[in-house]
């Protein structure tokens, strides 16, 4: 029984005394979550606590500054925050919790437990910017990534170090490939982050995803669309920080994001609500910055030896694949994965769109008859689609075009080949040797 202690003194045991005088700041105004606080001059990133009453609290990020004056946002609800409420200083500003501790738990924002299974001890910590590197320490990818889905494996092949993005519209299946990613993906660690997506989505997730034997090597980071924007900008900041602490021990880790667009409606949340100017369709500069310092965080490192394939995904509003966050992912990504609503309504899953899609890296991992292969594959499923209205009102003659009646003559085991059941795993040596006997 006194061995349930061991935890909790070992923390109070790590904890330096501090005998400077705590310092306090009082709240002055309050405008849709933004704190204006007086008598505090701490850090941009700091965590506060603002204390009602006795024992109720309320959690509060430094975001900027003004007039003497520090702005913070609030973590939760504003509802019985009152004027003159105190509020003082927690942690480390900057500093996210990372360490062993978190594998198979899932976390919020601030990286307090949500399954249920009690605290988790960690004192390892991680700055929420990371740690910048120069350029050459990015190793190329040489390597190939086996995720599991024949589609993505024989046609856009990932690899280790790659990150790439999955771009389409609501409801077409962005959350079903991630979740058969996950389930089929080979990596040493899996870091998930589920931001700003529906609460029933994250308890489907961790329910599948976590009482599995991949369980022990599973991080999930977990806060819905409900919760505050700077709390979810936190819990990107947070699945990144833990993929980058794992990289730096030599692993190979798969960082998965859903989605990058919530982030970036959250970093617009915030920089609408500091007068920051909207530009690009109401996105200002720093919302689009921040997917690519999220972005750039992935990759393979050359010191020690560890990588991080991230797969992010990418919700295209109204499908539109013009749309700025989707432009500047597809811009810095290694890779994207077009999911069409055609292809699903016709009941083609995964909706793989394979001549939008594409793998910047394949070209360097897979052999030169592979990648020849899958050119003809792709050249094929493109032609029938350029000519399918024509093939369906029987205006199109046989014989006028030799690629397009192969094309005709093959449909059905072409969408065959692209079409996998959930849960449903093939390898990638498996989905070569069926792409070789599909085509020759």
């Amino acid at each position: 029984m006194l061995n349930l202690f061991d935890p909790i003194l070992d923390d109070l045991s790590a904890n330096p005394v501090s005998l400077t005088p705590r310092r306090y700041g009082m709240v002055v105004a309050c405008d849709n979550g933004l704190l204006e606080v007086s008598g505090l001059s701490i850090p941009v990133g700091s965590l506060c606590r603002v204390l009602q009453g006795s024992t109720e609290t309320l959690s509060a990020e430094v975001i900027g500054f003004r007039n003497g004056r520090t702005l913070m946002m609030l973590l939760g609800d504003s509802v019985l925050l009152r004027p003159g409420a105190r509020v003082r200083p927690e942690g480390r500003p900057g500093m996210l919790p990372v360490g062993d501790a978190f594998l198979g738990r899932a976390v919020d924002g601030e990286g307090q437990p949500i399954d249920g299974l009690g605290p988790i001890h960690s004192r390892m910590e991680w700055p929420s910017g990371g740690i910048r590197t120069g350029a050459l320490d990015r190793s190329p990818v040489r390597e190939s990534f086996d995720v599991g889905i024949r589609a993505l494996n024989a046609m856009t092949t990932f690899g280790i170090g790659q990150r790439i993005g999955i771009m389409a519209g609501s409801g077409v299946g962005k959350s079903v490939l991630l979740d058969m990613i996950a389930h089929g993906a080979e990596a040493e660690i899996v870091v998930v982050g589920l931001i700003g997506e529906r609460a029933r989505e994250v308890s489907d997730f961790v329910e599948k995803h976590m009482n599995t034997t991949k369980r022990h090597r599973t991080v999930v980071v977990a806060v819905p669309a409900d919760h505050a924007p700077n709390l979810r900008l936190r819990g990107a900041m947070l699945a990144t920080s833990m993929a980058e602490h794992f990289r730096a021990q030599g692993k190979k880790v798969l960082l998965i994001l859903d989605s990058l667009t919530r982030c970036a409606h959250a970093a617009r949340e915030i920089g609408l609500l500091l007068g920051e100017p909207g530009a690009a369709r109401g996105y200002p500069p720093s919302a689009l910055a921040m997917i690519t310092k999220l972005v750039e965080r992935a990759g393979n490192s050359a010191a020690s030896g560890g990588s991080i394939t991230g797969i992010y995904t990418v919700l295209a509003d109204g499908d539109s694949q013009d749309d700025p966050v989707v432009d500047t992912a597809r811009s810095i990504l290694d890779g994207h994965i077009v999911l069409s609503r055609d292809l699903a309504q016709r009941g083609q899953y995964p909706a793989i769109d394979i001549a939008a899609s594409l793998s910047r890296v394949m070209n360097d991992i897979v052999a030169p008859e592979h990648e020849k292969l899958a050119r003809q594959f792709r050249a094929l499923v493109a032609n029938y689609e350029a000519n399918r209205d024509l093939v369906l009102m029987g205006a199109y003659r046989a014989g006028a075009d030799a690629q397009l009646d192969r094309a005709i003559a093959m449909h059905e085991q072409l969408v065959a080949f692209l079409c996998q059941a959930r849960g449903e795993v093939i390898r990638l040596d498996d989905c070569v040797a069926q792409l070789t006997h599909l085509l020759q």
